[in-house]
């Protein structure tokens, strides 16, 4: 079953159990995959698996940005209702791996890639940012890069 077709069923589901957090989050992601499916140069509507990736992880990166914002700000109403959002998001999602997962990759990646120190994080960031594209942010993949190239 595709991404559009669980999150459809999904929203049944919370109108029924009069869920409103639910609800709203779900039809957020709805919003994000029509716009997607319908944006100028799209092949015919179906997003790929990866597509539907790239459109939860952008929402979930939102969702935590203005979190973090509305923190800041002391808007405790409004930060609750990001990190409520960010809830129902995170059941779409992939299993993000972990930091020692992370660095695990990122030192197969160095060997094989051939990075001698620092001045070669643009080499290894452009392999790590494709293997590890919606398995892990791209913060903590950039993290993880520097302290074992620093280590080098």
């Amino acid at each position: 079953m595709s991404l559009k077709a669980t999150i459809e069923t999904d929203i049944k589901k919370a109108m029924l159990a009069k869920n409103a957090d639910d609800l709203r989050a779900l039809r957020a992601i709805k919003s994000m995959i029509l716009l997607a499916e319908t944006e100028k140069g799209a092949l015919g509507g179906d997003l790929t698996a990866d597509q539907e990736s790239k459109i939860l992880t952008k929402a979930h990166k939102q969702r935590k940005e203005s979190a973090d914002i509305f923190a800041q700000q002391d808007r405790k109403d409004l930060e609750e209702k990001e990190l409520q959002e960010i809830a129902v998001i995170e059941r779409y999602l992939p299993k993000q791996l972990s930091t020692d997962e992370i660095e695990a990759i990122v030192k197969n990646i160095v060997s094989t890639v051939g990075a001698k120190g620092p001045a070669d994080m643009g080499k290894v960031m452009g392999v790590a940012s494709k293997e590890l594209a919606g398995k892990a942010d791209g913060k903590a993949v950039s993290e993880a890069v520097k302290k074992i190239l620093s280590t080098l």
